[in-house]
């Protein structure tokens, strides 16, 4: 009996010793930074980040999440839309308790991996960013306006470590130097293969997402603030540990992408100018309306976004270039013969073709699936002004 005893202390002292070896002080408390691999939904495909407070005095296991917001809000997509949604950090459970689902299943439940980092902070430093963190959770204090590239779930997280303890590793650049932040988000894209997310994006993001990024705003991503504090050379991160890993087989590619869609569209409508007969004639003549609106009401968005949001990095947008907010009213006259009309679409088809000769020269970077677009916008323009389907 005494041998089994003595084994059982050891394994409960080896246990103790693994759940708290960077509590070792009078704080006891250990915190670490949580990354979240990508999701498949497109809110999730950049990956989340999140501190995990763990206090053996109160044996409480408490994970901090910047990401929360209210879904149920009154004005909820008016406020996204136009970038004043308020985030909010909220207290949750690493594991379930209480019949309420905690961090770590909730994760696991939608097959995204877990990886943890154990900060290495002073007992001071600790206790600091704890009471820091609890003063956030206030009624008061927990609501922030979210900007995806300067102050989100990990940013706000990163600027904790940074205040608190050292700002050191906020200059270890974990992409070249002279990448930009749309390069950083296609990455993710790409991976994902979410081509037609991409183009959305691609066409409501303006000029300024094509900045180069410091280190710091390289760490806007969850990875790459992980992998900052893996990479700095003083020494962040006590351990690192997978806690759930995930069996990735990625998405599966499609051959659809905007490029081939908007491709087989130009190929359809070219050939169907081809054909001489009434219902073409028809056809053609309802799709150019069609086409023109939408185009044009593309560009009203456009604008809207520029002026009528907080969203920066929708400002100086190059795609008002082919998408006129013009041809909305343009739509109504596309099928006339008067002078002015054809003279419209004659401008038209002239500027959009130094628009496509620019097109990889421009300061923005434009996305590839538009080119047939823009070379439909050319064709049908030249059509109306000769008047010809």
């Amino acid at each position: 009996m005494q041998k089994i005893a003595i084994r059982l202390l050891f394994l409960f002292v080896l246990a103790n010793w693994q759940f708290s070896s960077s509590a070792q002080d009078s704080s006891r408390l250990r915190i670490s930074l949580l990354t979240c691999t990508p999701g498949d939904e497109l809110y999730s495909t950049f990956g989340h980040s999140a501190y995990r407070v763990i206090d053996s005095n109160s044996v409480t296991d408490i994970v901090y999440n910047y990401g929360t917001f209210n879904f149920d809000d009154s004005d909820f997509y008016l406020k996204f839309i136009r970038g004043k949604l308020l985030y909010y950090v909220s207290p949750e459970p690493f594991n379930d308790t209480g019949g309420y689902m905690g961090f770590k299943t909730l994760y696991q439940s939608t097959n995204r991996g877990i990886t943890e980092q154990v900060l290495n902070l002073s007992a001071e430093e600790k206790i600091s960013i704890r009471s820091f963190l609890n003063e956030n959770i206030k009624e008061a204090n927990k609501y922030y306006k979210y900007d995806f590239f300067f102050d989100n779930c990990t940013t706000r997280l990163r600027d904790i470590l940074k205040k608190q303890h050292d700002s050191a590793f906020t200059q270890t650049a974990v992409m070249p130097m002279g990448s930009r932040f749309r390069q950083a988000i296609h990455q993710y894209l790409d991976q994902n293969n979410k081509a037609w997310s991409k183009l959305g994006i691609d066409i409501l993001l303006g000029q300024p997402c094509d900045a180069m990024m410091t280190a710091e705003q390289m760490q806007f991503l969850p990875d790459n603030l992980m992998k900052s504090l893996d990479s700095s050379k003083h020494k962040d991160v006590l351990s690192s540990e997978n806690l759930y890993p995930i069996n990735n087989d990625g998405n599966k590619k499609t051959l659809f992408t905007p490029f081939v869609v908007f491709a087989l569209l130009f190929v359809f409508i070219f050939v169907t100018g081809l054909i001489k007969s009434k219902f073409a004639n028809i056809f053609l003549q309802g799709f150019d309306g069609l086409f023109f609106f939408l185009s044009g009401a593309l560009g009203v968005m456009l604008i809207f976004m520029w002026t009528g949001t907080d969203h920066q990095m929708c400002k100086n947008n190059f795609n008002l270039l082919w998408a006129w907010p013009t041809h909305t009213v343009m739509a109504f006259f596309v099928n006339s013969n008067k002078s002015w009309v054809k003279k419209y679409y004659k401008f038209t088809a002239v500027a959009l073709m130094g628009v496509l000769i620019s097109w990889y020269f421009l300061p923005q970077q434009m996305n590839s699936g538009l080119l047939p677009i823009v070379l439909l916008l050319i064709y049908r323009s030249v059509k109306k002004s000769l008047n010809t389907n």
